[in-house]
């Protein structure tokens, strides 16, 4: 069976507080509209041509306390332009038609001419989405958490079992660290005096975050306007990365100490360490495991990976390692997330030192848990180095890393016969901020960046200038394994634009090469580019 292809509607949501609005006919559906319209906030001016002894008891009930006013008559299209308010020149804000059988027949052949005429919104029940300007979604409400499924008039039933679904897989609390996490921007925004919106920032439009929202900021950078938007841009990057439970579970004083911090001493990593107190016995050390949770998916584990995962005593996690691994965790060990936000990568980094070693030396078992590899652009030499120095030697479990994996997830073979016979993995940014140098083209080789789509626009224009043919096919991989994954496929010349148009969804990878063109079928449409959703057939 072929499903017809129609442009999505545009949902939004719209206050009706202090609005009026016209309830037309009567209906089993008419008394639940009238008390789900209140509920809104609206002013209810209810029209149907009966007696009001033959309308519902709670409908009745409304009327008689003063609640909605009753119109005991037919509708008559000169009540669209008297029953409104005085600021709308008494045009009303919204009509809901709840007739059924001929009178609904009449009131519609009465109604959408000059509705469409004053561009006054009406909702016809129990009709095809096409005879409404606009549809009610099935709804679920917490606080200022609002969320509404709709099925495009293809099952009313089918809508609400969805939102039921989806509802119980999010924690029961989410609202209220929704209204936490809204007076915590606010606080921030009057701290900071952002008084303007930041596209990226401030917005829950459905659009993908800015191809900015993750841009390198220096430690040593201490403009007024970095330093004005560090800590808010910090506060979205948790919103978007954090587990929604542990979101759920952090209180006013633990949002406020995730946004306090202080500058890192210089050399942090490389600095020699005290030896361990002499009065904690050798019997009580504690051991410490670097692990790697791979790209993202948590069926890439290894049995390693988990074994670890469910013994250790503290996981110190990077920012960036995916939900689906961290919802694999129990529940009764503690987590602490790195504060790793804009400008404060090397002091985050010696929070989790501080807090490992002093775990350590209470004899627990500590695990730090790394995006990827820990050995591959992870930082996990200097952390092995620094834990040995403080006389704790280290275990390391590898994981699956993004820089090949996450071009085979895109389908992508980094190497492939008589076109690839190589693969670099190069990063993207160097310590503190500084870019490496570009690698030279080798046509028969394929180029993974990690950790550089925060400079694209520079790294490109570097790779070009290094004899990169600028029309050598490219590919974002954003998410790689995860169920929000996304390929941005294009070409040197155009990849700054694509990223531009379509956003950011870090982390993610750039993927430069002839092995890119290999699997793929297709044009790159007339845009230059072309973006696939989701991780493919099998997953």
């Amino acid at each position: 069976m072929t499903v017809s292809q129609t442009p999505p509607p545009l949902l939004s949501a719209s206050s009706l507080h202090g609005h009026h609005v016209l309830l037309l006919g009567l209906s089993s559906l008419t008394a639940s509209r009238c008390a789900q319209l209140l509920a809104y906030g609206a002013n209810v001016q209810y029209i149907a041509d009966r007696d009001l002894s033959q309308l519902p008891i709670s409908l009745k009930d409304r009327i008689e306390a003063g609640e909605v006013t009753f119109h005991d008559r037919a509708f008559d299209p000169s009540d669209l332009t008297t029953l409104g308010r005085e600021e709308t020149d008494r045009i009303v804000d919204r009509v809901f038609v709840t007739a059924e059988g001929s009178e609904k027949d009449t009131i519609v052949s009465q109604l959408t001419q000059p509705c469409t005429r004053l561009r006054i919104p009406y909702n016809i029940s129990d009709t095809p989405p096409v005879s409404s300007t606009f549809t009610i979604l099935a709804t679920h409400s917490s606080g200022p958490l609002h969320i509404g499924i709709t099925t495009s008039g293809q099952g009313c039933k089918l809508a609400a079992r969805i939102r039921k679904e989806i509802i119980s897989f999010l924690p029961s609390n989410l609202g209220e660290a929704c209204a936490r996490l809204g007076q915590l921007r606010r606080q921030l925004q009057a701290e900071d005096k952002l008084y303007e919106t930041r596209v990226g920032l401030d917005t829950e439009e459905d659009t993908e975050q800015p191809s900015t929202f993750n841009n390198l900021v220096r430690e040593s950078d201490t403009s007024p306007e970095t330093l004005k938007t560090r800590r808010i841009r910090w506060l979205s990057q948790i919103c978007e990365y954090y587990p929604l439970s542990h979101l759920c579970s952090l209180t006013p004083d633990d949002l406020e100490a995730l946004l306090t911090t202080t500058p890192a001493p210089e050399g942090a990593l490389t600095a020699p360490e005290a030896p361990l107190p002499p009065s904690i016995p050798k019997s009580k050390k504690g051991s410490i495991t670097l692990l790697g949770s791979g790209p993202g998916h948590a069926s890439l584990l290894t049995l390693a990976a988990h074994t670890a995962l469910q013994t250790a005593d503290l996981i110190l996690a990077d920012k960036l390692v995916p939900e689906s691994v961290l919802s694999t965790l129990p529940r009764r060990t503690p987590l602490h997330i790195a504060r790793k936000f804009p400008g404060n990568a090397e002091r985050a980094q010696e929070e989790l030192m501080e807090l490992a070693l002093a775990a350590l030396s209470e004899g627990k078992n500590v695990l730090r848990l790394k995006q990827g590899d820990p050995f591959l652009f992870g930082r996990g030499g200097e952390e092995v180095i620094r834990f040995r120095k403080a006389g704790y030697p280290t275990k390391v479990v590898p994981g699956i890393t993004s820089a090949l994996s996450g071009p085979m997830f895109a389908g992508i073979p980094v190497t492939h016969r008589s076109v690839a016979d190589g693969v670099l993995i190069v990063t993207g940014t160097g310590r503190k901020g500084v870019p490496p140098p570009p690698p030279e083209y080798v046509p028969n080789r394929t180029v993974v960046f990690l950790m550089g789509l925060h400079r694209l626009e520079d790294l490109t224009a570097e790779l070009v200038g290094n004899g990169f043919p600028a029309e050598v096919e490219c590919a974002v991989v954003e998410r790689a394994s995860c169920g929000d994954q996304r390929v941005v496929r294009t070409t040197l010349s155009r990849v700054v634009e694509a990223v531009k148009v379509v956003g950011s969804r870090p982390p993610g990878i750039l993927v430069v090469g002839r092995a890119c063109e290999v699997l793929r079928e297709g044009g790159l449409g007339k845009e230059g580019w072309v973006v696939e959703e989701g991780m493919g057939e099998g997953w």
